[in-house]
């Protein structure tokens, strides 16, 4: 197995068939991965846009779906080049800093949302700091460590259900505590997670 296989996240989908299907059809319309992967900034950018203008339910919806396609193509592009054959030598960078843009205009356009600016920072700056403590396990000659309790898959699920839940809530009771909430656990199961890595990291130097 291959370095590049050994750092790659775990993702249950990619032996689904659609997924499958979709990645031979990119695979054949010659699309690139690198371009999946700026595509997830721009359904990224769609979502926080949506969510910064403080929405109503029609909104809230639009971010939810706009956080599953920046979600698809994070899944696609890693299958488009591995299974599709299309790996380039620019991948590396591809995959990792659209992540990271994607992650913080949807955690900061959440705290704007919900009135608390300082909760979206928060949540972005320590989502950023569990993707730097993946990377510098794997400077350090490790396997890279995607374990949660908040990766990235489970950081956006939280804020599609507190989206959707929101877009009930907001025209009913006026208020926005399911958000306020997902963004908050988004925050908090970070600095876990961050907390969570580290350890995992120390024990693994330990043992060498």
């Amino acid at each position: 197995m291959s370095n590049n296989e050994i750092n790659r996240r775990p993702i249950q989908a990619r032996s689904a068939e659609w997924a499958r299907n979709m990645a031979a059809y990119l695979t054949a319309a010659n699309i690139s991965p690198n371009q999946i992967s700026v595509a997830s900034i721009l359904f990224a950018l769609i979502g926080s846009i949506a969510l910064a203008s403080r929405p109503g339910p029609a909104g809230f919806v639009t971010a939810a779906v706009a956080i599953q396609g920046r979600l698809l193509c994070n899944l696609l592009d890693g299958m488009v080049a591995v299974e599709g054959g299309k790996k380039s030598a620019l991948g590396q960078i591809y995959n990792e800093f659209p992540d990271r843009i994607a992650d913080s205009l949807l955690i900061v356009a959440t705290g704007y949302a919900v009135g608390i600016p300082a909760l979206g920072w928060f949540g972005a700056l320590a989502a950023a700091l569990t993707a730097y403590i993946r990377v510098f396990g794997g400077s350090l000659g490790l396997p890279q460590n995607f374990v949660g309790p908040m990766a990235k898959q489970h950081r956006m699920a939280i804020i599609t259900i507190g989206c959707l839940l929101s877009s009930l809530e907001g025209p009913v009771h006026g208020s926005l505590y399911a958000l306020t909430t997902a963004v908050s656990i988004v925050g908090i199961g970070s600095v876990v997670t961050c907390i969570t890595r580290t350890r995992a990291i120390a024990r693994q130097l330990n043992e060498v």
